[in-house]
C-alpha cells in the first residue's frame, strides 16, 4: 500500500524540512521525502496550501482507564487525539487502581492493544497507589516498557521519598516527570490567589505552592544527577528557576497547555467551571511570561494535560466542581490561533514544541518525518476557522476551556501507521 502526499509544506526541524514537498509511504513507513515525486501509488493526497507535519507526540493524557470509564477510555481518548493530530500519548497512571506495578502495566498493555486507535505509551507512578511513602520496583516496570514515572496529580511530598526515586531513576535511566505542588499551600484553594479571587469570593492558590516545589525538585536533580521533566508550569517564578537550573547543567525539561500561555485568571468571571485546572490559571503577567518561554526555549513542550471530567462532576457550584479540562482536540489549533497567528513562534518552532521535543524527551521514535520513521503524519489546513462546541468533540466528555471560541487551524487528514485513520474534508 502507497500513499503518495503531494505539494504539501513540510516542516519537520528533526529532519531539516521546511519546503513544499512530496512524501511516500509504503509499507507503514516515510520512504521517501522529496520534490515531485514520480512514483505510483495507490492514494493520492493533495496537500497544496497545507501544512504537513509529523503526528503530535502528547506527554501528559488522562486516558482514565482503567476505573473511570464513565469519564474515557483508551478507545474514546485516542480517537479524539486523532481529530486533534496527535498520533502518539502517553498515559498518566492516575488511574483506579493506579499503574504501580507489573501486573497493572500488563493490564494497561492488554487494553491499549485490544481498543488503541492511535500510539499509547505508559508511564508508571513513582511511589506504590501514589501515596508517597514507598518507591515504585522501577527496574521491573521499565523492562515491562514504561517510558516515565510520574505521581501526577499529586507530588511527592517527602524530600527523601523523592530523592530516593529519583537516585533509582537516574541508574535505570528513566526519566521522572514531577508534577510540583504543595498541598499544604494549596490548602483549599480553587483557583490562583490574588486580586480575582478576592473579587469572586473563591479561596485561592499561592503561586509558591507550585515553585517552591518546582525549587526542591531542581535542587534534588542536581544533587543526584537524575533526569526530571516539570509538568504543567503556570508561573514566571517556575521559569525563572527552570531557566537558572538549566543554565547550571541541571537535567531539566518542561511543559506548559495551552490553556495556561492563552488564558488567566481574569477569564474565570463568569465562574466558568470549564476554567478550573490544577494548577490553575494565573495572572495575565504569568501568561506572557509563558508565552515568552515558549519562544525562548525555556519550555521544552506543549502538552495538553487531557483530564476529562463527566457533566455532573463539572456542571455544579466552582468549590464543588473537579479540576481539569480536556484538550487533545483543541490543543494544535489553540496553538496556531495563540503562538503561530501572533509570530510568537514559526511552524518549525511550533512543531519542535509538540511533536519533536515531547519524543526526545520520553526517548520514543516518534514526532519525525525522517526517512525509514513510522508514518504517523498530519496534514493542516492553517487558515481554516472552526468553532469549539460540545458537538465537535470524539472524547466522551466536554469540559473544555475552549467552548465558544473560533480558532484557526484545522486537521484535515490523520495517517497512523501508515493508513489515513482521519480525514476532515
Amino acid at each position: 500500500m502507497k500513499i503518495l502526499i503531494k505539494n504539501g509544506f513540510v516542516v519537520d526541524p528533526s529532519s531539516g524540512f521546511n519546503d513544499v514537498m512530496d512524501i511516500l509511504i509504503e509499507n507503514s513507513l516515510i520512504s521517501r521525502v522529496e520534490k515531485n515525486i514520480q512514483d505510483a501509488f495507490d492514494t493520492l493526497i493533495d496537500a497544496t496550501d497545507k501544512i504537513v507535519m509529523p503526528g503530535l507526540v502528547d506527554m501528559h493524557v488522562h486516558l482514565r482507564e482503567p476505573g473511570r470509564e464513565d469519564k474515557e477510555t483508551v478507545s474514546s481518548g485516542t480517537k479524539a487525539a486523532l481529530r486533534g493530530g496527535v498520533t502518539s500519548v502517553l498515559a498518566m497512571p492516575n488511574t483506579t487502581p493506579a499503574i504501580d506495578s507489573v501486573e497493572q502495566v500488563k493490564l494497561l498493555k492488554k487494553i491499549v492493544q485490544k481498543t488503541a486507535h492511535a500510539n499509547v505509551f505508559l508511564s508508571s507512578a513513582i511511589t506504590k497507589g501514589r501515596m508517597g511513602q514507598e518507591v515504585v520496583d522501577i527496574v521491573a516496570l521499565k523492562n515491562e516498557g514504561v517510558v516515565a514515572l510520574t505521581d501526577d496529580g499529586d507530588s511527592v511530598d517527602s524530600t527523601e521519598v523523592m530523592r530516593e526515586a529519583l537516585m533509582k531513576a537516574r541508574d535505570a535511566n528513566m526519566l521522572i516527570i514531577c508534577h510540583s505542588e504543595d498541598r499544604s499551600l494549596v490548602k483549599n484553594g480553587v483557583i490562583n490567589l490574588g486580586l480575582i479571587s478576592t473579587q469572586l469570593g473563591l479561596r485561592g492558590i499561592p503561586k509558591e505552592s507550585e515553585y517552591k516545589r518546582v525549587e526542591r525538585d531542581l535542587q534534588l536533580a542536581s544533587a543526584t544527577g537524575a533526569a526530571i521533566h516539570i509538568a504543567h508550569v503556570s508561573c514566571c517564578e517556575s521559569i525563572a528557576l527552570i531557566a537558572e537550573a538549566k543554565a547550571k547543567g541541571t537535567r531539566v525539561t518542561a511543559e506548559t497547555a495551552p490553556h495556561y500561555f492563552t488564558l488567566c485568571d481574569e477569564d474565570l468571571m463568569g465562574y466558568d467551571t470549564n476554567l478550573k485546572m490544577n494548577p490553575p490559571l494565573r495572572t495575565c503577567k504569568d501568561r506572557e511570561a509563558l508565552r515568552v518561554a515558549l519562544r525562548d526555549g525555556i519550555l521544552d513542550a506543549i502538552a495538553s494535560d487531557h483530564a476529562p471530567h463527566t457533566e455532573n462532576e463539572k456542571e455544579i457550584e466552582f468549590d464543588r466542581a473537579e479540576f481539569g479540562v480536556i484538550g487533545l482536540e483543541t490543543e494544535l489549533a489553540v496553538s496556531i490561533t495563540e503562538l503561530i497567528e501572533t509570530r510568537l513562534l514559526d511552524w518549525s518552532a511550533l512543531v519542535q514544541k509538540m511533536a519533536n521535543n515531547p519524543a526526545k524527551i520520553l526517548g520514543i521514535l516518534k514526532g519525525t518525518l525522517k526517512v525509514g520513521a513510522d508514518a504517523d503524519i498530519i496534514i493542516v489546513d492553517s487558515k481554516r476557522e472552526w468553532t469549539v462546541t460540545k458537538e465537535c468533540f470524539a472524547s466522551m466528555s466536554n469540559n473544555s476551556s475552549f467552548l465558544g471560541r473560533t480558532l484557526k487551524g484545522k486537521v484535515v487528514c490523520t495517517i497512523y501507521g501508515g493508513k489515513v485513520v482521519f480525514k476532515n474534508t
